[in-house]
């Protein structure tokens, strides 16, 4: 049993999946003691510093305000990250038991809820996301709210999925038979069931919440100045791309850092929990294995 949890774990360390996790705890512990690593104030002006380059002073520059760049970098993420987990934290809450209950139901509930979530998905989740945020006003909460809303139908959808598989097998037939109530059933047997496969996608939404974030705060419509977030930093910066360049490759590198490493890290799980996604055996290894089924074969015809 401990040899096989070993390989199993083995298949889930790979070097890019470590390489990956150790990305994302470094960013982590960056954005949580931004308060301690942080050189300066992040919305601090310094006229007199304005787009210098890096130095003992400022690592990474400043922008056109004199702000120091690597602060608000710091600041930036804790900003980011918060939003991108507001965002799935929405999802969750109202998603997960939309699913559990269309799916464990069915009947005229399901149809009208799955229709709903068809026609929020079809249209571009931005575009969308742009309507609610001028029906709500512009800033970060509203954006919050607006890209939650928008990832709701995403995972109700999933949750729907697994639970239509769940609610026909014997360990629901054996609550159901010890008179659980459905409520119960749901909650304690079938939704821990599902947590697995659903953890996947949450990484991955995680990642997409990042990238949606950045773009509305890039389009004015996040973020409000002065705090510091990585799209209404790239949006800042911009303009000084030839002459500043750190003012926008700076936040554009953390978002896409993070980004991968978040779809790296994803797909390490999904081929971990899904054995049909795991790597296939390379050329040199498919070779050895063929030429000792030969031969076995070979020995077998001697016999």
């Amino acid at each position: 049993m401990n040899n096989k949890k070993e390989k199993k774990l083995g298949k889930l360390f790979t070097p890019s999946v470590i390489i990956s996790l150790a990305v994302l705890v470094i960013i982590l512990v960056c954005v949580c003691f931004a308060d301690l690593l942080a050189q300066y104030d992040p919305n601090a002006l310094d006229i007199g510093n304005m787009l210098k380059g890096p130095s003992a002073e400022h690592w990474l520059g400043t922008d056109k305000t004199g702000r120091d760049i690597f602060s608000r970098l710091l600041f930036g993420g804790r900003t980011s990250l918060l939003g991108a987990l507001g965002v799935v934290g929405i999802s969750i809450v109202i998603g997960v038991p939309i699913g559990l209950f269309s799916g464990y139901h069915g009947g005229k509930l399901d149809s009208i809820l799955m229709r709903i979530c068809d026609v929020i998905v079809s249209f571009p989740a931005l575009l969308l996301a742009f309507v609610f945020v001028a029906a709500f006003g512009r800033g970060l909460f509203n954006a919050i709210l607006a890209l939650g809303i928008i990832y709701i139908p995403m995972l109700a959808k999933l949750t729907r999925s697994l639970v239509l598989v769940e609610k026909n097998k014997t360990y629901v037939e054996a609550a159901k038979s010890i008179s659980f109530s459905d409520t119960r059933i749901l909650f304690t047997q079938i939704l821990p069931n599902c947590i697995s496969t659903m953890m996947v996608e949450l990484t991955l939404d995680l990642g997409y919440a990042i990238l949606d974030l950045a773009s509305m705060s890039f389009l004015g419509l996040g973020v409000q100045p002065p705090t510091s977030d990585w799209g209404a930093m790239l949006e800042e910066g911009r303009i000084y791309l030839t002459t500043s360049p750190l003012c926008a490759i700076a936040p554009g590198l953390m978002i896409i850092i993070t980004v991968i490493a978040l779809n790296i890290f994803s797909d390490g799980i999904q081929g971990y929990l899904d054995p049909s996604q795991r790597k296939l055996p390379s050329i040199r290894s498919y070779r050895r294995l063929m030429a000792k089924l030969a031969a076995k074969k070979a020995g077998k015809a001697a016999e």
